[in-house]
Protein backbone atom coordinates (compact mmCIF):
# COMPACT_ATOMS: atom_id res chain seq x y z
CA UNK A 1 0.00 0.00 0.00
CA UNK A 2 1.52 3.57 -0.94
CA UNK A 3 1.81 5.97 1.58
CA UNK A 4 -0.18 9.15 1.00
CA UNK A 5 2.81 11.39 0.15
CA UNK A 6 3.53 8.82 -2.91
CA UNK A 7 -0.54 8.90 -3.74
CA UNK A 8 -0.34 12.84 -3.92
CA UNK A 9 3.07 12.82 -5.90
CA UNK A 10 1.58 10.46 -8.55
CA UNK A 11 0.23 12.79 -10.73
CA UNK A 12 -1.05 17.11 -10.29
CA UNK A 13 -4.64 16.09 -10.75
CA UNK A 14 -6.68 13.60 -8.62
CA UNK A 15 -9.76 13.71 -10.70
CA UNK A 16 -13.00 13.53 -8.39
CA UNK A 17 -15.74 11.23 -9.66
CA UNK A 18 -19.81 11.28 -9.19
CA UNK A 19 -20.47 7.70 -10.76
CA UNK A 20 -23.94 7.03 -11.34
CA UNK A 21 -23.62 3.91 -13.08
CA UNK A 22 -21.36 0.76 -12.75
CA UNK A 23 -21.04 0.38 -16.16
CA UNK A 24 -19.09 3.64 -17.04
CA UNK A 25 -16.69 2.73 -14.55
CA UNK A 26 -14.33 1.01 -16.74
CA UNK A 27 -14.31 3.37 -19.41
CA UNK A 28 -13.73 6.34 -17.28
CA UNK A 29 -10.74 4.49 -15.33
CA UNK A 30 -9.42 3.82 -18.89
CA UNK A 31 -9.71 6.82 -20.50
CA UNK A 32 -7.93 8.63 -17.57
CA UNK A 33 -5.37 6.00 -17.01
CA UNK A 34 -4.21 6.10 -20.64
CA UNK A 35 -3.90 9.85 -20.19
CA UNK A 36 -1.80 10.01 -17.18
CA UNK A 37 -4.33 10.49 -14.10
CA UNK A 38 -3.67 7.00 -12.41
CA UNK A 39 -5.42 8.13 -9.14
CA UNK A 40 -8.59 8.31 -8.93
CA UNK A 41 -11.04 9.54 -6.24
CA UNK A 42 -14.74 8.08 -6.28
CA UNK A 43 -16.78 9.71 -4.24
CA UNK A 44 -19.65 7.61 -2.14
CA UNK A 45 -22.11 10.16 -3.19
CA UNK A 46 -24.08 7.33 -5.69
CA UNK A 47 -25.52 4.10 -4.83
CA UNK A 48 -23.51 2.57 -7.49
CA UNK A 49 -19.67 3.94 -6.32
CA UNK A 50 -18.73 1.00 -4.17
CA UNK A 51 -19.21 -1.28 -7.08
CA UNK A 52 -17.19 1.59 -9.13
CA UNK A 53 -14.15 1.49 -7.10
CA UNK A 54 -14.28 -2.73 -7.24
CA UNK A 55 -14.68 -2.35 -11.35
CA UNK A 56 -11.97 0.20 -11.27
CA UNK A 57 -9.32 -1.74 -9.71
CA UNK A 58 -9.45 -3.79 -12.98
CA UNK A 59 -7.57 -1.29 -15.20
CA UNK A 60 -4.04 -1.71 -14.99
CA UNK A 61 -2.19 1.10 -13.42
CA UNK A 62 -5.27 2.49 -11.77
CA UNK A 63 -4.71 3.83 -7.78
CA UNK A 64 -8.49 3.75 -6.42
CA UNK A 65 -9.82 5.36 -3.80
CA UNK A 66 -13.23 6.59 -2.01
CA UNK A 67 -13.63 10.53 -1.48
CA UNK A 68 -16.70 11.64 0.54
CA UNK A 69 -15.97 8.62 3.53
CA UNK A 70 -17.99 10.18 6.33
CA UNK A 71 -18.09 7.76 9.07
CA UNK A 72 -15.98 4.47 10.04
CA UNK A 73 -19.41 2.44 8.35
CA UNK A 74 -18.44 3.97 5.04
CA UNK A 75 -14.34 3.78 5.82
CA UNK A 76 -14.87 0.09 6.44
CA UNK A 77 -17.47 -0.67 3.29
CA UNK A 78 -14.48 1.76 1.04
CA UNK A 79 -12.13 -0.52 2.08
CA UNK A 80 -13.82 -3.96 1.55
CA UNK A 81 -14.52 -2.68 -1.58
CA UNK A 82 -10.82 -2.63 -2.34
CA UNK A 83 -10.52 1.00 -2.04
CA UNK A 84 -6.63 1.83 -1.99
CA UNK A 85 -6.80 5.29 0.11
CA UNK A 86 -9.66 7.15 1.55
CA UNK A 87 -10.33 11.00 1.06
CA UNK A 88 -13.20 12.75 3.67
CA UNK A 89 -14.33 16.16 3.39
CA UNK A 90 -13.75 16.93 6.94
CA UNK A 91 -11.94 15.22 9.80
CA UNK A 92 -13.93 13.97 13.35
CA UNK A 93 -12.40 12.19 16.04
CA UNK A 94 -14.12 9.53 15.06
CA UNK A 95 -13.11 8.84 11.48
CA UNK A 96 -9.87 10.26 11.97
CA UNK A 97 -9.20 7.07 14.53
CA UNK A 98 -10.73 4.71 12.62
CA UNK A 99 -8.72 5.85 9.35
CA UNK A 100 -5.57 5.44 11.25
CA UNK A 101 -5.96 2.34 12.75
CA UNK A 102 -6.82 0.76 9.29
CA UNK A 103 -3.27 1.89 8.53
CA UNK A 104 -4.87 3.07 4.84
CA UNK A 105 -3.65 6.28 3.33
CA UNK A 106 -5.89 8.58 4.21
CA UNK A 107 -6.66 12.16 2.91
CA UNK A 108 -8.62 14.31 5.26
CA UNK A 109 -10.57 17.66 4.56
CA UNK A 110 -10.06 20.45 6.40
CA UNK A 111 -10.40 24.35 6.31
CA UNK A 112 -9.13 26.02 9.14
CA UNK A 113 -5.98 26.02 11.66
CA UNK A 114 -8.21 23.71 14.57
CA UNK A 115 -8.87 20.95 11.29
CA UNK A 116 -5.24 20.52 11.07
CA UNK A 117 -4.28 20.16 14.95
CA UNK A 118 -6.96 17.79 15.56
CA UNK A 119 -5.42 16.20 12.14
CA UNK A 120 -1.67 16.50 13.80
CA UNK A 121 -2.73 15.51 16.87
CA UNK A 122 -3.86 11.49 14.77
CA UNK A 123 -0.65 12.03 13.84
CA UNK A 124 -1.89 13.03 9.75
CA UNK A 125 -0.09 15.71 7.82
CA UNK A 126 -1.32 15.31 4.49
CA UNK A 127 -4.37 17.08 4.57
CA UNK A 128 -7.27 18.13 1.50
CA UNK A 129 -8.21 21.65 1.56
CA UNK A 130 -11.90 21.79 0.92
CA UNK A 131 -13.79 23.48 -0.19
CA UNK A 132 -10.93 25.17 -1.64
CA UNK A 133 -12.25 28.23 -3.52
CA UNK A 134 -14.82 29.13 -0.90
CA UNK A 135 -13.03 28.61 1.87
CA UNK A 136 -10.83 31.86 1.12
CA UNK A 137 -8.89 30.18 -1.49
CA UNK A 138 -5.18 30.31 -2.08
CA UNK A 139 -4.26 33.64 0.47
CA UNK A 140 -6.14 31.42 3.01
CA UNK A 141 -4.22 28.02 2.56
CA UNK A 142 -0.94 30.24 1.97
CA UNK A 143 -1.84 32.24 5.43
CA UNK A 144 -3.22 28.55 7.10
CA UNK A 145 0.34 27.01 5.27
CA UNK A 146 2.82 29.40 7.27
CA UNK A 147 2.58 27.88 10.91
CA UNK A 148 1.94 24.86 10.35
CA UNK A 149 5.27 24.37 7.81
CA UNK A 150 5.69 19.97 7.96
CA UNK A 151 2.32 19.38 6.23
CA UNK A 152 0.86 19.39 2.66
CA UNK A 153 -2.14 19.90 0.80
CA UNK A 154 -4.82 18.75 -1.94
CA UNK A 155 -6.86 21.11 -2.48
CA UNK A 156 -10.26 20.42 -3.81
CA UNK A 157 -13.65 21.93 -4.51
CA UNK A 158 -14.35 25.07 -7.40
CA UNK A 159 -10.72 24.44 -9.18
CA UNK A 160 -10.78 24.45 -12.78
CA UNK A 161 -8.03 23.66 -15.40
CA UNK A 162 -7.73 27.28 -15.64
CA UNK A 163 -7.02 28.15 -12.07
CA UNK A 164 -5.11 25.06 -10.80
CA UNK A 165 -1.37 26.06 -12.35
CA UNK A 166 -1.76 28.89 -9.80
CA UNK A 167 -2.49 26.29 -6.96
CA UNK A 168 0.23 23.70 -8.10
CA UNK A 169 2.59 26.34 -7.70
CA UNK A 170 2.69 26.55 -4.16
CA UNK A 171 5.01 24.43 -2.96
CA UNK A 172 2.75 22.55 0.05
CA UNK A 173 0.87 21.55 -2.45
CA UNK A 174 1.23 18.24 -4.11
CA UNK A 175 -1.63 18.31 -5.93
CA UNK A 176 -5.21 19.19 -7.00
CA UNK A 177 -8.45 17.69 -7.16
CA UNK A 178 -10.40 18.61 -10.29
CA UNK A 179 -14.27 17.24 -11.31
CA UNK A 180 -13.74 18.98 -14.29
CA UNK A 181 -11.78 16.26 -15.97
CA UNK A 182 -15.01 13.63 -16.13
CA UNK A 183 -18.26 15.34 -17.20
CA UNK A 184 -21.86 13.29 -16.64
CA UNK A 185 -23.26 11.29 -18.35
CA UNK A 186 -21.74 8.66 -20.74
CA UNK A 187 -18.27 8.98 -20.67
CA UNK A 188 -16.42 10.21 -24.07
CA UNK A 189 -13.40 8.00 -23.76
CA UNK A 190 -11.53 10.03 -26.39
CA UNK A 191 -12.56 13.48 -24.32
CA UNK A 192 -11.73 12.33 -21.11
CA UNK A 193 -8.25 10.98 -22.29
CA UNK A 194 -7.62 14.26 -24.22
CA UNK A 195 -8.71 15.94 -20.91
CA UNK A 196 -6.76 14.03 -18.40
CA UNK A 197 -3.53 14.22 -20.79
CA UNK A 198 -3.77 18.21 -20.20
CA UNK A 199 -4.71 17.76 -16.82
CA UNK A 200 -1.29 15.90 -16.31
CA UNK A 201 0.57 18.43 -17.85
CA UNK A 202 -0.53 21.32 -14.95
CA UNK A 203 2.07 20.48 -12.75
CA UNK A 204 4.72 20.57 -15.46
Amino acid sequence: MKPIESIMRTAPVIPVLVVEDVDHALPIARALVKGGLRVLEVTLRTPAALDVIHAMKGVEGAIVGAGTVTNPDELKAAIDAGAEFIVSPGLTDNLGKAAVASGIPFLPGIASAGDIMRGLDLGLTHFKFFPASTSGGLPALKALAAPFHTCKFCPTGGITAATAPEWLGFDPVLCVGGSWVVGKGTPDEAAIEAAAREASALGK
